[in-house]
């Protein structure tokens, strides 16, 4: 029987030591919002739609997206266990200093439309039907900016095949980054796929963030810095 290879990963999984509190989250609520496997788009109520969101980074826009959206299910990937841990503390309510219960009963969820895939996103791709999520997020991935790291950039030909096949007709891919090469290489990755149309139609339709969107830390850090994001929605045709 052939084993398929599991694909190499570029990227940290882990910084600091994570405090009592968020450890505590890692270890008693991680699995209690973990997508199944089996049942990858199983929530506990039947939503109007599915996000997904790859690299969810801290959490912030993952967490305040779905708590104004409870109709909407959400699906974040995300492998650095900091950031898991923060949008865990996010959605309880848990800060790190905290004194909190062992016992998963006590510890409240504000945001139970969330389900969290803890690897790599091209292992969940596979268990994922066609045409099932309505809106794809990647906001501000790493842009590898170097020529020679260009192929692990996450917007390439294969992984646009992959999320045409699970984005509905109309879903969109949105896209946000600080970084003019990422920029340059979304848009003419985009432009050359057959699945996928830029919807703007103006400059105010990417240079300003969309009417629904959550401010990340990043990018507050980006502007802070005077990077200046752009917010790119492609609609799958």
């Amino acid at each position: 029987m052939c084993i398929e290879e599991k694909p190499h990963f570029y990227g940290r999984r882990q910084g600091r030591r994570l405090r009592k509190a968020k450890s505590v989250l890692m270890e008693k609520f991680l699995p209690k919002v973990k997508v199944d496997a089996e049942h990858p788009l199983a929530f506990p109520f039947k939503p109007q739609k599915i996000y997904l969101e790859i690299g969810f980074g801290d959490g912030d826009h993952l967490a305040g997206h779905s708590a104004k959206h409870t109709d909407i299910a959400y699906i974040g990937a995300e492998v650095f266990k900091n950031g898991i841990a923060n949008l865990l503390s996010l959605i309880t309510g848990v800060k790190q200093n905290d004194e909190i219960s062992e016992d998963i009963k006590l510890l409240p969820s504000r945001n139970d439309n969330i389900r969290i895939w803890d690897d790599d996103i091209r292992l969940l791709f596979p268990l994922l039907p066609d045409a099932c999520i309505d809106r794809v997020f990647l906001l501000f991935p790493d842009p590898w900016p170097k020529n020679r790291h260009a192929s692990r950039r996450f917007i390439n030909p294969q992984n646009l095949k992959i999320l045409a096949r699970i984005l509905k007709p109309g879903g969109v891919l949105r896209v946000a980054t600080d970084h003019v090469i990422y920029k340059t290489w979304t848009l003419r990755q985009l432009h050359e796929s057959p699945d996928f149309r830029w919807t703007a139609s103006c400059g105010k339709d990417w240079k300003y963030a969309p009417s629904d969107w959550e401010p990340t830390k990043y990018q507050n850090k980006a502007i802070r810095e005077g990077r200046r994001p752009v917010f790119l929605d492609f609609e799958r045709k």
